[in-house]
């Protein structure tokens, strides 16, 4: 992955990632309120050398304490100092523990001791500075007390005395916010890569091309009301999801120019990606574009294109594949444009071979004779074969894709399944997308005060679907669009 494709990942994964940061932060704030301060106190002890020879001398002398100098930073946190300090002040502690709490250092090429104590008690830290300097003192005299007798060549004063530090030097509170808020930032976007690393789920264009370059005919966003009001008609004129299937079918008519068949297929890997609604919308965009529709309800598993459009589904293809009416009989008009919708009808108990017999073949033939486009709403392709065996007699497949609700691997099957038939695909129709986010459809179209000219058909001969009267069915018809539109 490049870092480009690091940024959809961050943007999907931002409230989980705000999340685990303020959760960081939140860690860490209550961490330094619960520790219980600490203060540090410091002293500071000058070395020289007791000597009042030539310059010379003096040198040597320098060089001599610079090198004793790291001796007495050790000798610092050794019992023979620090017992002495907690017998003077009473101090409930051994000299191992109160080892903790006493740091000497001294910086390079100088003869300057620093002595540092921390302690829970601002005072308490400055007199155990304090007296862990003079016991040091003590203790370096003692030591380097000529064998002979006589004063001690060493001389340590005293030249920062320890005092009562005002400001705890812990928990340092911006220090272990700031650690806090990177942490939890880190950990979130570590949380979120690999999480998309291993989803599998089809989220967008991006993902799409992971296991395929079909063409895109279109996006869908996901709109709330859909499922209240499905159909095209039931939505403005000027509304995005409008705009999307008037995409869809403008894109369609350059994918399908080349066909000689004038059908084509509309399925999906599983069941819930909206196949069935995208078919009707298609077919209802295709009639007010100009062209003569029928919409074929094909999936004789779970049939419902006639209870989208409020149609009798008892009589329908079934009733036609088995010779017990004439099509044309059983074609029930829908809307004000030529739409013409052929239900299910009584589901049987052998649909892919109803589907893929000669009966089903001639029925399409007859069809594209009559109308400039048939569109067929088939069952998903993976959990039966009926899709499949269609493919097979149409001209053109269009795979509709429901954003989050399949994953790779099936959508991988699906493209497997279609080229193991050869069949014509299309391309694909990304269905439930985002409104906002990183998989959102990239397209946004602007409301204008006119309506906007619908593109012309390309098939613009009359047949004589269109020359039908409008008889009392028409009106039925209408009656019952306009009773489905309020529900």
């Amino acid at each position: 992955m490049q870092l480009s494709d690091y940024l959809p990942v961050l943007r999907r994964n931002w409230l989980a990632i705000s999340a685990i940061t303020m959760l960081g932060l939140i860690i860490a704030a209550t961490a330094s309120i619960m520790v219980k301060p600490t203060y540090t106190a410091q002293t500071q002890l000058f070395v020289s050398i007791q000597s009042s020879g030539s310059v010379t001398e003096l040198q040597q002398g320098n060089t001599f304490s610079q090198a004793r100098v790291k001796s007495y930073v050790e000798a610092a946190k050794t019992p023979a100092v620090l017992q002495p300090v907690i017998d003077s002040l009473g101090l409930p502690l051994s000299p191992a523990e109160l080892r903790r709490q006493v740091t000497a250092s001294a910086d390079l090429n100088t003869v300057i001791i620093s002595i540092a104590v921390e302690d829970t008690s601002a005072v308490q830290a400055s007199a155990i500075a304090q007296a862990v300097g003079t016991s040091l003192i003590s203790t370096i005299e003692t030591l380097e007390s000529p064998t002979a007798g006589g004063p001690s060549p060493i001389k340590i004063s005293v030249v920062t005395p320890a005092s009562a530090p005002t400001v705890p030097s812990a928990p340092n509170t911006r220090l272990n916010l700031a650690l806090g808020t990177l942490m939890g930032l880190a950990f979130g976007i570590c949380l979120a890569i690999v999480r998309n690393v291993l989803d599998t789920k089809v989220r967008g264009e991006a993902d799409l091309r992971r296991v395929h370059d079909a063409p895109i005919l279109g996006g869908i966003a996901f709109d709330t009301d859909a499922a209240k009001r499905p159909l095209l008609t039931q939505t403005e004129a000027q509304s995005p999801r409008a705009e999307s299937f008037r995409q869809i079918r403008t894109n369609l008519q350059f994918a399908h120019v080349s066909h000689k068949s004038k059908s084509m297929l509309i399925t999906s890997s599983l069941p819930g990606e909206g196949k069935s609604t995208t078919a009707t919308n298609l077919a209802i965009a295709m009639a007010q574009g100009g062209q003569s529709v029928v919409l074929v309800d094909a999936d004789l598993r779970r049939p419902s294109v006639g209870d989208y459009l409020g149609l009798e589904r008892n009589a329908g293809l079934t009733t036609a594949l088995i010779g017990e009416a004439d099509v044309d009989d059983l074609l029930q008009p829908w809307g004000d444009d030529a739409l013409y919708v052929l239900t299910s009808g009584q589901i049987p108990p052998n649909p892919s071979e109803l589907l893929g017999s000669t009966a089903m073949r001639q029925l399409i033939l007859q069809l594209e004779q009559t109308f400039d486009a048939v569109i067929i709403d088939a069952p998903p392709l993976l959990p039966v074969t009926d899709a499949a065996v269609l493919a097979q007699q149409v001209g053109g497949v269009v795979l509709v894709v429901g954003s989050s609700k399949v994953k790779l691997p099936d959508l991988q099957k699906s493209f497997k399944a279609l080229e193991m038939v050869d069949a014509d695909l299309l391309g694909v129709v990304l269905n439930l997308l985002p409104a906002k986010g990183p998989d959102a459809y990239a397209y946004r179209y602007p409301k204008y005060d006119s309506a906007p000219s619908d593109t012309p058909a390309l098939a613009s001969n009359t047949r004589k679907v269109r020359n039908r009267p409008a008889t009392s069915e028409t009106h039925e018809a209408s009656h019952r669009h306009e009773r489905t539109a309020s529900r």
